[in-house]
């Protein structure tokens, strides 16, 4: 078995549905331009208010990718 190296970086999904649906979003897009996404996890979730409703649901993701050689 041969050694890896991963590379993490930070992503922000949104969507007015769910914090899953940020999520989503935000892996799919990366993986249109990132190769290889291996793991995702949660950082944070938040919710962005307006009128006193929640209006937009933020998921922070740091996600990892594999360096290939």
């Amino acid at each position: 078995m041969s050694d890896s190296v991963y590379k993490i970086i930070d992503l922000v999904g949104s969507s007015e549905k769910s914090w899953e649906d940020a999520a989503t979003s935000a892996i799919e897009r990366a993986s249109k331009s990132v190769r290889d996404l291996r793991i995702a996890e949660v950082m944070k979730l938040d919710i962005k208010i307006e009128k006193g409703k929640p209006a937009q649901f933020r998921t922070n993701l740091r996600v990892s990718f594999k360096y290939q050689d």
